[in-house]
């Protein structure tokens, strides 16, 4: 039989379960009470947003963390963060204010006590509910040596984004956002910093002028600067997208892959690319972000290949320079391609150990002086006694005839190497301006030896030339030896002393690849800012492009709508009785009738000239064209002009005058007209009798002789008609001038018979 233990009090335990859930709830009450978002911005519940942000700001400034050395400063400034997150959007600050919860993602229908339990959450500040890691991650103490402001980043930063890239962080101090990305931002920089990337960080808040010429107008944002260009990363933030944007930034064929094949290619163009050759050997397939960088650096003295170790078509290569294929190994060449000079090997290859080699070999053994950079970092200016340096030049030429002195150069260049001395050689043809000012005259034909020592930034040089010229034989060889042994003795046997000017650039692009490049970087840049780019901060600039479009082409089509279609022919409509009226008497005004006088014999001849003489006035609205026929309205000239008060005319000369080639502008409205009376030209010989003959018969004959006067003039030749109107296009220039005179008229003559409408083609 077992004895079993009973509860002796089981009524007890149900009611600390109630204790313990009743105080729980008080304890929930009381942790909502006090963490209440407007006690913490010290703001009533109906503030307005203004009263909510300037409270923000004073607080925000008062338990910065960076300002604030008190230990509760870092939770106290995330509390008011927080809060006016809450506060300053209507929505969560509506939800608060009747459920009292700050919780996004719980619905607003919930009881009070889900409620509670949500703010209870929140007083922990868990980074479920806020969505963001706390401050420390966003900002480092040790971040204050990256932070750029806009003097030191146009003195320092930009220029020295020719020699390495640089990655910069544009943030604010109360940017939430950029508290995801901080984690990242420290490993990438842990990683790309030793390798020689540039690091920058821009705050928002303080620098503007730098991130407006930056382009950034908001935060969190990761730009890439190389070469003075900006450009933004656009992806997501994880350590091997921006190790691939950095990657990106740099020049493409900085390092060139060698093999087998084309190595001796690669050695052999030192002379025309008057660099050094650097081969670096390693076991990975791809290029190492380190020797990119480094290539970067120094792309502007030295040629840069990579050599993969793992590949079978590069075993030859291996084998004769007897690579160690366990540690990385760079080979530096100059003008011997078959030894190097130089040899680095090591397991972990540092850009320091990297910087220091290429550095001490940036130069050939002679190189030319192809540009003034070279001229001054080979042969500086001398600053003391002790520092001075010679520079030895060989003027010499370009052609096959002047290489074996050029190589008897170098080989004494290369056995008497010594600290003071720098050897070079100049092409006679690229330098004519150097050459002139050292020989005070053209360019020497032969090739010679000058010893000069820089004075001035200016160009001021103290010279000697090396008397004999120079061919390379033993006896030239020993006559310079001596005269370097004479120059380290005494100083002053540089006795002759010039201005130099500054050198051609002979490897600077010709000025249409500068163009394009220019060109290539501007429309890659236009392509990321539309394509990645707030459209809300490009609104203003994209609407100002389409309105200049939109007037541009507006103004552009309705014009074409607006415009008659261009005609091939003039049209010409004939004056009659049915006509007159309209295209005369009550003509809209400022148009004007340009109304050619004709005869039945002239009319032919006379309406294809005048269509050709006004057609380019064709296109005018303001111009209409007409005829009228002299036989059928034998009075409306003579009373026009007579009521024009023009001098008084017999009957007798009213009948017998030809007003054939009369042309008239009428101003129906004004009632004046311009008048263009024919003249001939003279320039066909067959004319001169036939314009006597014509002016004959409209003077001289009588009435009785008018009809024959009139027959004859309707015998006249084409040619004799055209010329009337030989001098109208003239005058038509005139009439739109407006300097033609006026005469005017108290009423228009009545026009009789009838007529019919033509047309003259153009």
């Amino acid at each position: 039989m077992t004895a079993s233990s009973a509860d002796p009090h089981p009524r007890i335990r149900p009611l600390l379960l109630a204790m313990f859930l009743l105080i729980l709830s008080v304890s929930l009450v009381k942790a909502a009470s006090e963490y209440d978002p407007y006690k913490i911005l010290g703001v009533s519940r109906s503030a307005s947003q203004a009263e909510i942000k300037r409270a923000y700001k004073n607080l925000a400034r008062e338990w910065h963390p960076d300002k604030n050395k008190d230990p509760k400063a870092e939770d106290m400034f995330i509390k008011v963060s927080k809060s006016y997150e809450v506060l300053s959007n209507e929505e969560r600050r509506s939800n608060f204010d009747r459920y009292g919860q700050m919780d996004d993602n719980q619905p607003f229908g919930q009881s009070q006590h889900h409620g509670f339990r949500s703010f209870h959450n929140s007083f922990y500040f868990d980074e479920s509910f806020f969505h963001f890691p706390r401050y420390p991650e966003y900002r480092d103490f040790a971040d204050s040596k990256y932070m750029l402001q806009h003097a030191q980043f146009n003195s320092d930063v930009l220029p020295d984004s020719y020699k390495r890239p640089y990655l910069i962080q544009v943030t604010y101090e109360s940017c939430f956002a950029c508290f995801h990305i901080k984690p990242v931002w420290k490993e990438v920089v842990k990683e790309l910093e030793p390798l020689g990337v540039g690091i920058g960080i821009v705050d928002l808040g303080y620098e503007r002028r730098l991130a407006s010429q930056l382009g950034a107008h908001r935060a969190p944002s990761i730009i890439g600067l190389v070469n003075g260009r900006v450009t933004f990363f656009h992806q997501a933030v994880v350590r091997e997208h921006l190790r691939q944007f950095v990657e990106d930034l740099l020049p493409q064929k900085l390092v060139e892959k060698i093999t087998d094949n084309n190595y001796m290619t690669f050695l052999e163009n030192w002379h025309a690319e008057n660099k050094p050759s650097l081969l670096l050997f390693d076991q990975v397939p791809v290029v190492p972000l380190l020797y990119k960088l480094t290539a970067f650096a120094f792309r502007d003295y030295v040629r840069f290949g990579y050599v993969d170790q793992g590949e079978t078509y590069n075993s030859r290569l291996l084998r004769q320079f007897n690579i160690n294929t366990y540690a990385p190994t760079m080979l530096l060449f100059k003008e011997d391609t078959v030894k190097p000079v130089d040899i680095i090997q090591a397991r972990g290859m540092k850009r320091q150990i990297m910087d220091e080699f290429v550095s001490n070999n940036k130069f050939l053994q002679v190189p030319r002086l192809a540009s003034q950079q070279i001229f001054d970092e080979l042969c500086p200016v001398k600053q003391f006694h002790r520092r001075r340096k010679y520079c030895v030049l060989l003027i010499t030429g370009e052609d096959s005839a002047f290489l074996p002195g050029n190589k008897a150069f170098l080989d004494f260049a290369t056995v008497n190497k010594k600290d003071v001395l720098r050897f070079a050689y100049v092409y006679q043809r690229q330098q004519q301006p150097l050459c002139q000012a050292l020989f005070q005259s053209q360019a020497a034909l032969s090739p010679q030896v000058v010893i000069l020592e820089r004075r001035s930034q200016a160009g001021k040089v103290l010279f000697r030339c090396v008397s004999g010229g120079w061919n390379g034989s033993n006896e030239d060889k020993y006559h310079l030896h001596e005269q370097l042994e004479l120059l380290q003795k005494d100083p002053t046997y540089l006795s002759s002393d010039a201005t130099l000017p500054e050198l051609n650039n002979e490897m600077a692009p010709i000025f249409i690849i500068q163009w394009m490049n220019a060109a290539y970087d501007y429309i890659l840049q236009i392509y990321d800012d539309l394509l990645y780019s707030n459209w809300s901060e490009m609104m203003p600039i994209l609407s100002l492009i389409f309105s200049a479009l939109f007037i541009l082409f507006g103004t552009v089509i309705i014009q074409a709508f607006s415009r008659a279609p261009k005609k091939d022919f003039v049209e010409v409509t004939e004056l009659t009785d049915v006509t007159y009226t309209s295209n005369l008497v009550r003509l809209r005004p400022g148009h004007l009738n340009v109304v050619l006088v004709l005869t039945n014999a002239s009319k032919n001849a006379l309406l294809r000239k005048f269509a050709k003489e006004v057609f380019s006035f064709s296109g005018t609205e303001t111009l209409h064209f007409s005829f009228l026929n002299a036989d059928k309205h034998v009075h409306w000239m003579p009373s026009l002009l007579r009521s024009a008060r023009q001098p008084s005319h017999s009957d007798e000369e009213e009948e017998s005058t030809d007003y054939t080639g009369h042309v008239l502008a009428l101003n129906g409205h004004k009632k004046y007209f311009c008048l263009f009376r024919p003249v001939f030209t003279g320039d066909d010989p067959n004319d001169s009798s036939s314009e006597t003959s014509s002016h004959s018969r409209s003077r001289s004959h009588s009435r009785e002789d008018g009809a024959s006067s009139r027959r004859g003039a309707g015998r006249a030749t084409s040619i004799e008609v055209h010329h009337k109107l030989d001098k109208l296009g003239l005058w038509m220039e005139r009439l739109m001038e407006g300097t033609l005179p006026r005469l005017h008229v108290p009423a228009w003559p009545v026009l009789g018979d009838a007529a019919s409408n033509t047309s003259a083609e153009s």
